[in-house]
């Protein structure tokens, strides 16, 4: 049963994450609070995760040509510096601290998305079909 049901949490945390809908909190969480998974390790876990994932969603957005690649190198780049310095500041604290610090984290992040205003409006049709630098304005 606890194989089956990490299976689905896993399944369902893929899903989640390719279409960028927050599977990465969905493991940590499950990880850190259902399976004694120390919080690092849960974090750690769910990078790894994400390098299948990731590969695949890139595939699959190239191929529908909604990839910059050149965009998409830089920001590479800069995100495994990122990934480096976190690994670094995240071993350096402690566990219970670390635990602390994403739950503030996910808050702020809930209270951003909950009371920020949308970027879209009814006014800016996209009509690229793909290419998001093609826009009509709706008079």
């Amino acid at each position: 049963m606890n194989f089956f049901f990490s299976s689905l949490v896993g399944f369902a945390a893929g899903i989640l994450a390719s279409m960028g809908l927050g599977g990465g909190f969905v493991l940590v969480v499950y990880l850190a609070l259902f399976t004694e998974t120390a919080q690092k390790g849960a974090q750690g876990i769910n990078l790894l995760f994400f390098i299948p994932i990731t590969i695949l969603a890139v595939i699959l957005h190239i191929k529908n040509k909604m990839i910059d690649i050149k965009t998409a190198l830089i920001c590479s780049a800069i995100g495994a510096v990122a990934v480096v310095a976190g690994f670094y500041v995240a071993h350096a604290l402690d566990n219970q601290w670390l635990r602390k610090v994403f739950a503030v984290f996910i808050i702020f992040a809930g209270l951003k998305d909950i009371f920020s205003k949308s970027k879209k409006s009814d006014k800016n049709l996209n009509l690229s079909g793909g290419n998001n630098n093609v826009q009509c304005n709706k008079k």
